[in-house]
């Protein structure tokens, strides 16, 4: 069974920083991807940043300069720095991972990120 464990969401104000990480278990081969999506309310999921394993990265336009991903393969973890953060950063952050197997995106629960003006 695979299972995708987020941490890190919280209340922060303007300007502040948050740090996100999720650790993906059970049975993933061959990850191709491992990446982060957010959702505000009322509006579609986007993908905040992806990440492959040799390092290729890929970010929203929007947090350009202010969002850093990583990851360590080893542990199967990614993370997400988030700087400078504003108030149209609060969403519910998703973590995803794309692999051989199995084939369909897996998905965390979700965590809330809430930046206050």
């Amino acid at each position: 069974q695979v299972r995708l464990v987020e941490s890190g969401g919280g209340l922060v104000q303007a300007d502040g920083s948050l740090r996100l990480s999720c650790v993906a278990s059970g049975s993933i081969v061959g990850i191709r991807s491992m990446g982060w999506y957010r959702q505000a309310p009322g509006k579609q999921r986007e993908l905040v940043a992806d990440i492959t394993p040799s390092g290729v990265t890929n970010y929203a336009g929007s947090v350009k300069g202010r969002f850093t991903i990583s990851t360590d393969n080893a542990k199967k973890t990614v993370y997400l720095q988030m700087n400078s953060l504003k108030p149209e950063d609060t969403a519910v952050y998703y973590c995803n991972v794309r692999a051989f197997v199995p084939l369909e995106p897996m998905w965390g629960q979700g965590t809330q990120v809430t930046v206050s003006s």
